[in-house]
């Protein structure tokens, strides 16, 4: 069954319960004498192992720095069931190292952490240097002087005006700077993680750009300013989309939820814009499509420089005054540039939208870890929100305990690695396309192998979903024509180039037989025929060759996708780039194939008959125009079908670029090119028809001449058809096969 709307989420439910605990046990710390750590752990057996954890990295900092009562981690291992289920957590072995390391009780911490290390069978030690960084999460100091902090308060060059957000170890506030004489959104915190160093690095339009942090109350907390983003988050936007009904629903619903959080507030609704005419106007899904194209371009973003965000959800997620999305609380990321941090610090998150390996790093019975994370990570917690935007819930039927326990952390990751359930499905709203459904679906897949490897080639994809005819393309419906030809390349391309040559063969045959008839005995009929069996004989397997071989890699490699193969993306980049040249080479293999016919008639003519040259010349003239009418029909025949079946293939998997881009522009440089060919037929057949014939043989060939002309104007109609159908799907594909980085607002 689904949550409750009003269900607190159990990960702040836990730091909550943490921070209560923390200042309870430093109190107890105040009489000197060491308290008894097992007497302030609850009972429930997930909050009580983290809990745990916490008060051990107090109890160390207690009896190696402020006072003198030794006691090693071996000692809590032993003393405590919870931690001899599986390794000892690397953070304990890291605040036990840096306890020895600065106290004056101790000359060389390194080895005794290195020997607990070992003894209780640690993963992996983090960086063990001089630059030490607290891993608490909560610091009794810092809750009782941010607990004194309110509305109205002047804290450091900044007055507080309004409290917009609160969890256990933090408040935010809007506030105004005195300095700079503008509004700002203040975030005071207990001074730990490394979110202002992380956001510091991130200077994306889709992520909340800091200005400064600033340390307060003697360092134990910290004050981050950062630019003030009015219109609430997505969770506002979950909370409007579930009272409104399904068919109600539009991009204007997205624009409303800002509009109710700005009046809340007592601020102006902004006037009209582009964007917020833009937005009003999509469905839905496109609407979801549209914010989630940006928050994937923003984990991009963060992942090129080392940065996992490990807690998205709706409420991390602010919304400007025209609705547009940017990624916000870094508080429990990671970064791999931060000199001195670690994966395994500050670990945390919202359960609901975990990953299932980021659940098994939560499940203390599991080997997994932090640092076993990546971008992976986030793209499903992405998928996880981006369905609740949709749907209006989570596609996972979760308990309203689920966290809460190791068994219900248990159930929930049984469910993360399992695919989404049918009965998850049929909530989907009636409009949402078959590619969003697809792109989720991809983004939720229990193994991370499975889903997309960065958020550049989900953005591209979610980019699809936004350009109508390009979706239909690369995700047609599984039972229509394009899906099914899609899985024949070969009998249609050759049907296209038969095409061609039959309508080649038929005016050539019409066209010199009437003018050899009165010219040949059966006899030498005979022996042209039966020549002409035998150049066939020989030509057609020489052209299934040539196919063959030309052909290789583009018939391997869709094949190969559809079985679940991977390639790399230099391998998809090449065929990619050759899918949209093999109308012309099936093009060119058919001209080819004139070319031969040409020099091979002329050349039995010459032995078989006795014709006068300029008759042979004719002859040959005749064959190359016929030739040209099958390349160019062959071309727009064979292109039609790839462009619409066997390209959108190679879209599904890999990300494409601007050299995409640049070959699609080619390939409509080329059908236009083709389409004047096409339409030059008429004339070239007329001028070629009478070549070198003297005016008593006209008649014998006016009528082939004529019947030319006019079934060749009719197949340019078809032609032209064809041409802007192309040129429309063409420039469809070639919008969404751009650089990543060029996003429409």
């Amino acid at each position: 069954m689904h949550e409750p709307t009003d269900l607190v989420d159990s990960a702040e439910r836990t730091r909550t319960a943490l921070a209560t605990v923390v200042a309870r046990f430093s109190t107890a710390w105040g009489s000197g004498l060491p308290p008894d750590l097992s007497a302030y752990l609850p009972r429930e057996p997930a909050e009580r192992r983290s809990i745990l954890i916490e008060l051990i990295k107090i109890d160390l900092e207690y009896r190696w720095l402020h006072y003198h009562f030794p006691k090693r981690l071996t000692e809590y291992h032993a003393e405590f069931a919870e931690l001899q289920e599986g390794p000892l957590p690397a953070d304990l072995v890291y605040e036990e190292f840096h306890a020895l390391r600065r106290s004056p009780h101790t000359a060389d911490a390194a080895a005794p952490a290195t020997e607990v290390a070992t003894m209780a069978g640690a993963p992996e030690l983090p960086e063990f240097t001089s630059d030490y960084r607290s891993t608490l999460i909560a610091r009794p100091e810092a809750q009782v002087v941010l607990d004194a902090i309110d509305v109205g308060d002047h804290v450091d060059d900044f007055d507080l005006l309004m409290k917009i957000g609160a969890g256990a170890f933090a408040q935010v506030y809007l506030a105004r700077q005195q300095s700079m004489q503008r509004l700002v959104a203040v975030k005071i915190s207990h001074n730990h993680g490394i979110e202002p160093q992380t956001l510091a690095q991130l200077d994306h339009d889709y992520i909340v750009r800091i200005f400064d942090q600033r340390l307060i109350a003697d360092g134990e907390l910290k004050l981050l300013y950062m630019q003030y983003l009015p219109g609430g988050t997505l969770l506002d936007v979950v909370h409007l989309l579930r009272a409104t009904p399904a068919e109600h629903r539009s991009g204007q619903l997205l624009l409303d939820a800002v509009d109710g959080v700005l009046a809340d507030k007592g601020e102006v609704r902004p006037a009209e814009s582009a964007v917020r005419t833009r937005t009003a106007e999509l469905t839905w899904p496109e609407t979801v499509a549209w914010l989630g194209r940006r928050l994937a371009d923003a984990l991009q973003h963060a992942s090129e420089r080392g940065v996992l965000h490990r807690d998205i959800k709706p409420a991390n997620v602010l919304l400007s005054a025209e609705g547009i999305p940017k990624l916000a609380d870094f508080n429990v990321s990671s970064s791999k540039r931060i000199k001195g941090t670690s994966p395994l610090a500050y670990f945390g998150g919202s359960l609901a939208y975990m990953s299932p390996e980021q659940l098994e790093a939560c499940h203390p019975d599991l080997p997994a870890t932090a640092a076993d994370l990546d971008t992976r990570s986030d793209i499903f917690a992405l998928g996880v929100m981006l369905w609740e935007l949709l749907t209006g819930h989570r596609p996972f039927a979760d308990e309203t305990c689920a966290g809460e326990s190791e068994t219900s952390l248990a159930r929930m990751l049984e469910l993360r690695r399992r695919p989404v359930e049918p009965k998850f499905l049929t909530e989907l709203p009636p409009d949402c396309p078959m590619a969003l459904r697809r792109v989720l679906l991809k983004c939720l897949s229990p193994d991370r192998e499975d889903r997309y490897p960065c958020g550049s080639e989900l953005a591209q994809q979610l980019d699809l979903c936004l350009e109508e005819r390009a979706r239909d393309l690369v995700y047609p419906p599984p039972k229509s024509w394009r899906a099914r030809l899609s899985r024949l390349p070969t009998p249609v391309l050759w049907s296209s180039s038969l095409v061609g040559i039959g309508l080649a063969t038929i005016y050539l045959a019409v066209h010199l037989q009437s003018l050899l008839d009165v010219r040949l005995s059966d006899a030498t009929y005979s022996r042209l025929y039966t020549s002409t069996i035998v150049f066939n004989l020989v030509a057609w397997p020489l052209a299934i060759v040539i196919y063959a071989y030309m052909s290789r890699d583009l018939l391997a490699v869709p094949r190969g996708l559809r079985r679940g193969r991977r390639y790399d993306e230099d391998a998809l980049a090449r065929v990619r780039s050759r899918t949209l040249f093999w109308g012309d080479l099936c093009a060119l293999n058919t001209f080819v194939f004139a070319v031969c016919a040409t020099v091979a008639g002329v050349m039995l003519l010459r032995w078989f008959t006795d014709l006068p040259a300029r008759l042979m010349v004719h002859a040959g003239t005749t064959v190359l125009v016929a030739g040209t009418i099958s390349v160019a029909y062959t071309f727009f025949l064979s292109t039609f079908y790839v462009v619409r079946c066997v390209y959108p293939i190679y879209l599904r998997h890999g990300r494409t670029t601007a050299h995409d881009s640049a070959v699609l522009r080619a390939l409509r440089r080329r059908t236009t090119i083709y389409l004047a060919v096409t339409a030059s037929v008429p004339l070239v057949g007329v001028l070629a028809g009478f070549t070198a014939l003297e005016p008593a043989e006209l008649p014998l060939v006016r009528d082939s001449v004529l019947g030319l002309c006019a079934a060749s104007g009719l197949a340019f109609v078809a032609v032209y058809w064809l041409f802007r159908k192309l040129d429309a799907d063409v420039r469809a594909l070639e919008r969404v096969c751009g650089a990543v980085s060029d996003v429409r607002v």
